[in-house]
């Protein structure tokens, strides 16, 4: 009876969380103008003008360019500081790492605001420059990449190290040629999470972008707004592709490495 009750609660949470993706998708492949209307036939209109309009096209580059760009600066940034942080003493090994939760905890908004008063209220720098909203997106992603990497640390010998030091090898090259590379799947991780949040924010880009410039977040925001049906319902082409693109990352990332150990497995 226990385990009838568990299979049903976890049915009902997966129902509830998938459910209304699926239906958005198959509502993108319909000329329904809005969700819950009724279908009167399948098409892929939609597809076609999210890839045709310019406007959804800068937005979608936008958005891509963006999370690419600032999620690269805050891997490198939080694998470094990790590393630092992991062959640091006690005292500031804690403050680091209690410094580095406090904006994961803290909300968007506070965060993006604080940005927008430091960066361009006091030190009058032009959200034109994009320098705000790339800092503001690196201060928002960075700090879950440490997160990702910290715990491939902890699973590494800590003596590697010191013994690529004993066997001849520079600081530089224990670093990069033994302790990042014990790091890989944490960094990876890292930077898919710094991805993902960089493309679904939208309360650090509010305060910090450009006035001309929209990612897919501000775009849809704006765009549910007003009346134009037809970049509504390119949207529900967009937010299928997205649900698409991440749930094949998710399978490579949990297929690939367990076929590697296969491989290996088999060699032995």
């Amino acid at each position: 009876m226990k385990k009838a009750l568990r299979i049903v609660w976890l049915a009902l949470i997966l129902l509830f969380i998938y459910v209304p993706i699926l239906v958005l998708a198959v509502y993108s492949f319909t000329d329904a103008t809005m969700v819950g209307a009724g279908i009167s036939g399948f098409s892929f209109e939609n597809y076609i003008n999210l890839f045709k309009n310019e406007e959804l096209r800068n937005m979608i580059l936008n958005t891509v360019v963006l999370a690419l760009v600032c999620a690269a600066i805050s891997t490198v940034l939080a694998t470094f500081g990790a590393i630092g942080a992991f062959y640091s003493k006690k005292v500031p090994k804690a403050l680091l790492n209690t410094a580095n939760q406090i904006p994961v905890v803290n909300a968007d908004i506070v965060t993006g605001f604080s940005i927008c008063i430091l960066l361009i209220v006091l030190m009058r720098i032009s959200k034109d420059t994009y320098i705000p909203l790339g800092i503001g997106h690196v201060v928002l992603t960075a700090p879950f990449v440490y997160l990702s990497i910290l715990p491939k640390l902890k699973q590494m010998d800590n003596s590697l190290y010191e013994a690529a030091l004993d066997l001849g090898a520079t600081n530089s090259q224990a670093l990069f040629k033994v302790v990042i590379p014990q790091l890989i799947p944490g960094i990876l991780s890292g930077f898919m999470l710094a991805v993902t949040l960089s493309l679904d924010d939208y309360f650090v880009t509010t305060y910090t972008k450009p006035s001309t410039f929209d990612t897919i977040s501000t775009y849809v925001v704006n765009a549910t707004k007003g009346s134009q049906t037809d970049k509504k319902t390119a949207l529900w082409a967009l937010s299928t592709l997205i649900f698409i693109i991440v749930v094949i990352i998710v399978v490579l990332m949990n297929v690939l490495p367990g076929r590697k150990k296969e491989g290996k497995n088999e060699k032995v």
